[in-house]
């Protein structure tokens, strides 16, 4: 399958699990008529093969170590791509950065690995609207002494994530942006 029909597979799966119209109070606080909830699409067999795979694509075109990003809407794209990095022979391990510090156990607010210091990121998410919730990653993993190489999310909304990045001097991609969507 060529990652144009795998894109356009992948198109007809978020259509069909993952957009919703109706009005919903976002993440970033904003609302909106139109929602995309990416997880039936990420846990869905063939979306999670399809998201990874595309994924993956854009990522190698970045030097990246280690691939992860903000629970939850990271967490189940993060192993799909780690799968599919080892099959292409360009493994890159997987973690994840939680919200607030574990309080019991290790204590972790990175988990998955023992260590980022010195690696090269890629921030996977899974919608993007201000694009302060990946942000919330980056910002944690530059102070663990990583570098973000880029961040990447399933669907773009278009509302500011674009220039967040790029004023903050991070390549941003989508494999969507939400107008895709709301055209038909």
């Amino acid at each position: 399958m060529t990652n144009a029909s795998a894109r356009a597979r992948l198109y007809d799966i978020i259509k069909t699990k993952s957009f919703v119209r109706g009005h919903v109070v976002l993440a970033s606080g904003k609302e909106s008529d139109h929602y995309f909830d990416m997880k039936p699409s990420m846990f869905d067999p063939e979306g999670a093969e399809l998201l990874a795979d595309l994924i993956f694509a854009h990522i190698s075109d970045y030097e990246a170590d280690i691939v992860g990003g903000l629970e939850m809407g990271a967490v189940p794209l993060i192993t799909p791509i780690s799968i599919a990095s080892r099959r292409a022979g360009k493994p890159l391990p997987g973690f994840f950065v939680r919200k607030a510090v574990k309080d019991h156990g290790t204590k972790k607010l990175i988990d998955g690995l023992s260590d980022v210091k010195g690696k090269r990121v890629a921030i996977v998410e899974d919608v993007t609207t201000t694009g302060g919730s990946a942000m919330k990653a980056v910002e944690a993993l530059n102070a663990a002494g990583a570098k973000v190489t880029l961040v990447i999310s399933i669907l773009d909304r278009e509302e500011g994530a674009e220039k967040l990045y790029a004023d903050a001097g991070i390549p941003f991609a989508s494999l969507f942006k939400a107008s895709e969507f709301l055209k038909g």
